[in-house]
């Protein structure tokens, strides 16, 4: 779910400004899943720019204060989501923890770092989301310490069925600050897109997994 239409195409336009959404149809990329892709994102980008990274802040912010006033702990996901979930637990006043995607081989043998404790409720992070697979796994980590996740919040996501379903699965909403869809649109309006890109751009939408076939 998009939580603000008209700061989804603003931000969608600052990520193609930017270069953190790159499109290229017609030489696609490989994302590690194996999928090819005519479309990268790249939303640490963002980090460099104190306008779109404040912007992203406030929005997150306001949010999480309207809807989930009462959450205990703000959690990032490792490694994207981390600066932005210490930007939105410094402004909310509110603890901070990061999740790895996977424990530690050292020390303590931590994967949560900061710490959630059992009973506790957190709001979640994530900088993009693609098939889900690595929010689920941080979601998954958080509920075998007996913690409540209340939302998954993401900067962008592609907007996938297969996505969608996880989050279903484990019970957990999911909001965006913009997405695929929005993204595309906003490509068209900037001359970014044009003709045959687009028929690939949204058959890729449709069967990621097989394009362009």
């Amino acid at each position: 779910m998009i939580i603000d239409n008209s700061f989804a195409r603003e931000l969608a336009a600052h990520l193609l400004d930017i270069n953190a959404v790159v499109l290229r149809p017609n030489d696609p990329f490989v994302w590690s899943s194996g999928w090819n892709s005519p479309i990268y994102c790249d939303n640490r980008l963002t980090l460099r720019f104190p306008e779109i990274r404040n912007a992203i802040a406030d929005q997150l912010t306001a949010f999480v204060e309207e809807k989930f006033p009462q959450t205990d702990v703000i959690t990032g996901t490792a490694t994207a989501g981390i600066p932005h979930a210490a930007w939105v637990a410094h402004r909310t006043n509110k603890p901070m923890a990061y999740v790895r995607a996977k424990a530690k081989a050292h020390g303590m043998g931590n994967q949560i770092e900061g710490g959630v404790d059992k009973g506790q409720s957190t709001v979640v992070i994530e900088d993009l989301i693609s098939t889900g697979g690595s929010a689920i796994s941080v979601l998954e980590a958080l509920q075998f310490v007996g913690a409540n996740v209340d939302a998954v919040l993401s900067i962008f996501t592609y907007g996938f069925e297969k996505a969608e379903a996880k989050f279903k699965e484990v019970n957990v909403p999911v909001y965006s600050l913009t997405d695929y869809k929005t993204l595309i649109n906003v490509a068209v309006e900037k001359g970014i897109v044009t003709g045959d890109d687009l028929d690939l751009l949204s058959s890729w939408r449709t069967n990621p997994d097989t394009w362009p076939k």
